[in-house]
């Protein structure tokens, strides 16, 4: 099919029409964290050749969502905060003048009406060459691997190591970007903290909560936190970075 890619610049009448495509893909409690709640929007005006929309006709097949940053390390030693951190040093940078030399992916969300048809492959594409007109040295992502759901008592660190019999690796999403050339660098176990009164995780999950404790909840990567004399839940997700060379 004969999909084509427009930025914010050329269709912001699309923004909201990708936020409910968003909010129907995620998990309630996803769309609670703090520092994506102070600045993700800002993205499309501050950002907004980086923020795109994959098209069919006039429907959205897919969004992708990236920031650039500036990191004189070594990727080896990216932050283990991940998504928050990432979001918020792309700003800082902005604002200091600071010239950055790397692309981060923060969100690429797939259409429930095109998930399975490959989408995936042309959003990654996409941000790669986005980043290659750029002239970034390399596209980093702290990703949100898609099967860990179902094993949420598994470490993140052996997860990323499970392997198919045909020797690809277990997780869909991860394998997709190693088909593509990106590679592993580690894990990123702060990548998102949420946060939220007992009640209103109740309210996100539709759950009860009788005692303090850890909970598994649909769609968490890990177990939730509750405490019960806080009125606190906390959940803390990793992610696992993936570079791909530019």
């Amino acid at each position: 099919m004969n999909y084509k890619l427009v930025t914010t610049n050329e269709r912001r009448d699309l923004i909201k029409a990708g936020d409910n495509i968003v909010e129907a893909v995620y998990p309630e409690f996803m769309l609670h964290d703090a520092v994506a709640n102070e600045w993700f929007f800002q993205l499309y005006n501050d950002f907004p050749e980086y923020q795109y929309w994959l098209l069919d006709g006039e429907e959205i097949v897919g969004i992708g969502n990236s920031i650039p940053i500036f990191w004189k390390d070594k990727l080896e030693n990216l932050p283990e905060e991940g998504w928050d951190w990432a979001i918020v040093k792309g700003f800082k940078d902005k604002e200091k003048n600071i010239k950055p030399n790397l692309l981060c992916a923060l969100s690429i969300t797939i259409n429930p009406k095109y998930q399975g048809k490959g989408i995936s492959t042309k959003m990654i594409r996409s941000m790669v060459e986005i980043g290659k007109i750029r002239k970034f040295e390399s596209l980093i992502i702290p990703v949100r691997p898609t099967l860990k759901k179902d094993h949420p008592l598994i470490e993140m660190e052996k997860y990323i190591l499970w392997k198919r019999e045909d020797g690809q690796l277990f997780d869909p999403w991860l394998r997709v970007h190693e088909k593509l050339g990106g590679k592993i660098i580690k894990v990123c176990s702060e990548a998102m903290d949420i946060r939220g009164s007992v009640q209103d995780w109740k309210n996100w999950t539709g759950m009860d909560f009788p005692e303090s404790g850890s909970y598994k909840i649909d769609g968490a990567l890990k177990l939730i936190e509750i405490d019960l004399e806080k009125d606190e839940g906390i959940y803390i997700e990793p992610n696992v970075w993936v570079v791909h060379e530019l």
